[in-house]
């Protein structure tokens, strides 16, 4: 190799470390650092952009009762939430969001949050969740993931593998389809573009945790959530997993782990009652 060449590997490597060093945030709760390289602002753009174009191609739910459960729960879910951002002073973290709460028609046992607190339940995972508790443990869980910044975190990889030391900007500009396809790669939204990255477990652990304490201070006994993942369990039992369940690993080692965290989520459920 020659010393020019082991000279640039050095030199990308450096410029590689110093992004790292400078996009590093911490998530909420645990304090794990993460790398977030793409700005807030582009993350809230493009979730809007692409949540619309969701709505716009996937049938809305006409079961009022099915709206009405989604939004009332998801309303306390997001009250929770910035009342544990405002008392932790990181409100900021949450400027520019517009949270919208919908439902679709599917047999789908899916949800999801994209940045910004845009959600969809699918109808096909009301008949799990079975209640008011049990829907709270999936926005919890769902949206946590966004609040704790897991898709910009996930997504900053995927760019980073694909297009190295590039400049950001220059790949938003000049491979919008490509970036696009990583998106939808990362949250998945719409099938047709791709596999869904998986969450990675400690990602996976810190929803977890964090939608505890979400639906705990919402008002819901965050010990359903122990139910809830038996359910899911049991979904798949016999067949392929359910869409919420294939990039969500649930086995006895993540009720197990939910089990320990309950003692914590618990004093934010007393402390409201």
């Amino acid at each position: 190799m020659s010393t020019r060449h082991v000279r640039t590997t050095a030199l990308a490597a450096l410029f590689l470390l110093g992004m790292f060093l400078l996009s590093c945030a911490s998530v909420p709760v645990t304090g794990r650092r993460q790398l977030n390289l793409i700005p807030g602002g582009t993350m809230l753009s493009m979730s809007a952009q692409q949540y619309t174009d969701f709505l716009k191609t996937n049938k809305p739910t006409t079961n009022q009762a099915q709206i009405q459960q989604v939004q009332k729960v998801g309303k306390r879910i997001q009250g929770a939430v910035e009342q544990y951002f405002r008392q932790n002073n990181l409100s900021g973290q949450l400027n520019g969001y517009r949270w919208e709460f919908n439902v679709v028609e599917s047999k789908e046992v899916n949800a999801w949050c994209m940045p910004g607190g845009k959600v969809v339940v699918y109808t096909g995972i009301l008949p799990v969740t079975r209640s008011d508790e049990g829907l709270a443990v999936v926005l919890g869980h769902e949206i946590a993931h966004a609040v704790a910044e897991h898709g910009n975190e996930r997504m900053s990889q995927q760019l980073l593998t694909q297009f190295g030391g590039m400049a950001l900007e220059k790949v938003l500009e000049s491979k919008p389809q490509e970036t696009q396809q990583v998106w939808m790669t990362v949250f998945g939204a719409g099938t047709q573009y791709g596999v869904l990255l998986p969450f990675s477990r400690q990602q996976e652990s810190e929803a977890d945790h964090l939608g505890l304490v979400f639906m705990a201070m919402a008002g819901y006994n965050p010990t359903g959530a122990v139910d809830f993942w038996q359910r899911m369990a049991q979904q798949n039992a016999g067949g392929a997993p359910p869409e919420f369940m294939s990039t969500h690993p649930s086995d006895e080692t993540r009720i197990a782990q939910i089990k320990e965290a309950l003692p914590e989520a618990l004093r934010y459920y007393k402390a409201g009652k």
